[in-house]
């Protein structure tokens, strides 16, 4: 049988990169294939080629066995292929259903928009694929689960039969990935093909019929779960061996560094989204905030870190009551901060990467002289943390826009760990990092707790809390549930917690025993 997909030869390059280097790819109907890689790998410049964003330089593609040329989305679209993007396309003002005509108007006579038309075809959509959306819903007022579930309305509206995912599970939460995954099983099993762009190998094992490892711009080879393992996909992705595990010794904690007490802080529209809050940090331990993203985790670590007032509550650092000081003193008491969105709060874009290192210390000796920046001393101090800390770089001039979403999280890492730091506060360290720079990013953090800095980790990732972290709070709706020694949590334990279910004590050690009969065999 034909192939529903085929690429042949596709080379792309840009100036001083070659993204693309002569790639082909097949896909049959009916199949989840997962396109595998680091960032920068050329996984989404391929996808984008397909799409008709990009014109290929070399190469021909094939739709049910026709060669097509494809010049714009438009086309795409005609010859059934649509891309649900990483960061999604909707306008937040408009409803559900507005934002699914865009472009596909359904109009009555003069020229009117026909919503309900449109709205019933969006229903009938939704109940074929169990999506469960409200086609009058208004974007701004759903949760991020769902506006991904509009974008593949989207596509499914305009009738696309290969369907290409990139990254879609980077902003959902572990429940939204399982919803997600059922809702691809659905389209496959209606004959959709899936192209599912990732670096996430346990999710890949877990959906994929066929994998295909794109590293450097080439296919490195092609592979199936059965076929494959973890590690495997690992070396494939990086060119070499990685550690899945993070090696870490035993945590000696120290005095308290961080207090944060009976803390309340509002979000956007008022509401408590941090309520009589309370816990403490240790010199030389990692203390992991689990919870499902948008219970209040974002506006822990704005208060924490000077960006947002608390309306009631205090917050000290090394005995100092910070709660509500600028950023920049507290960065001066000895604070560090990884931003969970590397690109509006971590970095200015259009910058070189040699001033996004010094971003918060550029007005100090010795980068700054007689009020001046010393632009000799700035270089010198880029190149130097650029070897350091393995940013890939033609240039420490490079602007940081141009770097991989990887080597962007390094210039953050770099520049705050480059100065003496009491307390880190890293706030989704890894989202949307492939495996190689995860593993980086962790042995990192354990270097950094080491050394006796106190770090407080905020992450939706639960593997990574329980992997990094020495205690573990369970945060639900503003609220530390419990905290629990990292040695005796399980994944059932701080599941639950996570959804607001407090287990008894006879609970917590039934769970507790079964860990430790797993560990035992």
């Amino acid at each position: 049988m034909a192939p529903v997909l085929e690429l042949r030869g596709i080379t792309k390059s840009f100036p001083g990169v070659l993204a693309n280097d002569h790639i082909d790819l097949t896909v049959q109907k009916g199949e989840i294939h997962a396109l595998l890689g680091e960032n920068g790998a050329g996984k989404t410049t391929l996808m984008n080629i397909l799409y008709g964003l990009y014109k290929p330089d070399e190469g021909e593609i094939f739709v049910n066995d026709q060669k097509l040329e494809i010049h714009s989305p438009i086309d795409a679209i005609k010859a059934g292929v649509g891309m649900v993007h990483q960061h999604f396309m909707l306008v937040p003002v408009f409803t559900v259903t507005e934002n699914v005509m865009l472009g596909e108007e359904f109009v009555k006579a003069g020229g009117v928009l026909d919503r309900a038309r449109a709205a019933k075809k969006i229903r009938e959509i939704s109940n074929t694929y169990n999506l469960d959306i409200n086609p009058d819903a208004y974007i701004s007022d759903i949760p991020v689960g769902m506006q991904q579930r509009v974008e593949i309305i989207k596509l499914l509206f305009r009738e696309a039969n290969i369907l290409i995912m990139d990254e879609p599970t980077a902003v959902l939460t572990p429940q939204e990935v399982e919803e997600l995954f059922k809702i691809i099983h659905t389209m496959v099993e209606q004959g959709k093909s899936i192209i599912f762009i990732t670096h996430k190998l346990g999710e890949v094992m877990e959906i994929a019929d066929k994998i295909t490892v794109i590293r450097g711009g080439k296919v490195v080879g092609s592979t199936t779960p059965q076929e494959s393992s973890l590690s495997d996909l690992a070396s494939m992705m990086v060119g070499r061996d990685v550690n899945l595990e993070v090696e870490r010794t035993e945590s000696h904690p120290g005095e308290v560094i961080l207090e944060v007490e009976n803390l309340k802080v509002l979000d956007p529209l008022g509401a408590a989204a941090v309520n009589d809050l309370s816990f403490d940090v240790h010199a030389g331990e990692v203390l992991g905030i689990a919870g499902v993203q948008g219970n209040g985790q974002t506006e822990l670590v704005r208060a924490i870190t000077g960006l947002l007032n608390p309306i009631d509550g205090e917050v000290r650092l090394c005995g100092k009551d910070i709660t509500r000081l600028s950023p920049r003193k507290i960065t001066e008491i000895g604070s560090a901060h990884i931003p969970e969105d590397r690109q509006k709060d971590g970095l200015v874009l259009g910058f070189p990467i040699t001033d996004n290192l010094v971003l918060n210390t550029y007005y100090l000796k010795p980068n700054s002289k007689s009020n001046w920046m010393d632009q000799k001393q700035i270089q010198k101090n880029g190149r130097e943390l650029v070897e350091n800390f393995d940013i890939r770089t033609p240039s420490p001039l490079t602007l940081v826009s141009n770097l991989s979403g990887g080597n962007q999280q390094k210039v953050i890492v770099a520049r705050e760990f480059s100065r003496p730091i009491k307390f880190l506060v890293a706030s989704q360290p890894t989202r949307g990092l492939d495996v190689g720079s995860i593993e980086y990013i962790h042995k990192r953090l354990i270097q950094k707790r080491d050394e006796g800095c106190a770090i407080l980790l905020v992450s939706t990732e639960l593997d990574e809390v329980m992997q990094l972290s020495d205690r573990i709070a369970v945060i639900y709706r503003g609220k530390i549930l419990g905290i629990i020694d990292a040695k005796t949590a399980t994944k059932e334990l701080v599941g639950l917690m996570m959804a607001g279910i407090v287990p008894t004590e006879e609970e917590k050690q039934k769970l507790v025993s079964k860990k430790k009969q797993i560990l035992l065999t």
